[in-house]
């Protein structure tokens, strides 16, 4: 499927380099499970080379692509009962508007500009995504999956897998997209915890998760300071680790901790 239509510049202002290997987009297209869904939602498709491969499975498909050259091509190229084009940009559009009422996957080959709100939308529209999958650029998608003791384990780490098992599947060189990157791109894959709902209360785990990292190279007893936290609770030897030190479930054991005895609102 050529992609000639849209020039180099315009590729690089919208931030996507569009894949132009069909293998590795069949490999793409194959990460997704089918389990617990009919439905699947591409983001940003371009030309549609991944999106023939998700059309061959039993799947209703809607696409999600802000260029307008794109969305053109898609609906001259593409002719199926079970394609919905959606000309929208994917991190202002409400996806309660996307098969209302029913789960559904996300796929793509990510803007890298925007990958990571893209993840960040979908942890918030997690009562309806089970299942999650695509290609980021390689720092990004090793970044998601990382485990804690690692420099690159941090804020998206923790959120991410605090609701799904994230599981980092292979690596794609620049030679294979148009324009070419300037380094690997990695494929991912998160499935939803079967209990994706938190013993805690969310909004103080994203914010005490977002402030330790705000502060990585401190100890949480320094980086937490403006929690106001009792000295008693301080003494607690978890405060004595830094936050790549903890893991998703101490993360949450610390926001129960101080939730049990600090009051905010």
């Amino acid at each position: 499927m050529k992609q000639k239509h849209l020039s180099v510049s315009a590729k690089k202002h919208l931030g996507q380099h569009f894949l132009k290997d069909k293998n590795i987009a069949r490999k793409i297209a194959n990460t997704l499970t089918l389990s617990s869904y009919k439905n699947v939602l591409e983001i940003g498709p371009g030309m549609g080379v991944l999106t023939q491969f998700i059309l061959e499975k039993d799947l209703h498909v809607s696409v999600m692509e802000i260029d307008t050259e794109s969305v053109l091509y898609l609906e001259t190229h593409f002719n199926s009962s079970l394609l919905q084009i959606i000309p929208a940009d994917f991190l202002k559009y409400n996806l309660d508007l996307v098969f209302p009422n029913q789960p559904f996957a996300i796929t793509g080959n990510f803007p890298y500009n925007i990958s990571t709100q893209i993840v960040f939308k979908t942890l918030e529209n997690r009562h309806r995504i089970p299942e999650f999958t695509g290609m980021f650029q390689k720092e990004v998608a090793q970044r998601i999956c990382q485990k804690e003791g690692s420099k690159t384990y941090g804020i998206l780490s923790v959120l991410t897998q605090a609701f799904y098992n994230a599981e980092y599947l292979f690596t794609v060189p620049p030679t294979v997209f148009n324009p070419p990157p300037k380094v690997d791109s990695g494929v991912i894959r998160l499935q939803r915890k079967e209990d994706f709902s938190l013993p805690c209360d969310e909004k103080l785990f994203f914010k005490v998760v977002k402030t330790a990292f705000g502060q990585r190279r401190k100890t949480l007893r320094n980086s937490l300071k403006t929690f106001n936290l009792p000295d008693k609770l301080k003494e607690d030897s978890i405060f004595g680790l830094r936050p790549e030190q903890l893991s998703v479930e101490q993360f949450i054991n610390l926001t129960k901790k101080i939730e049990n005895q600090c009051s905010f609102n």
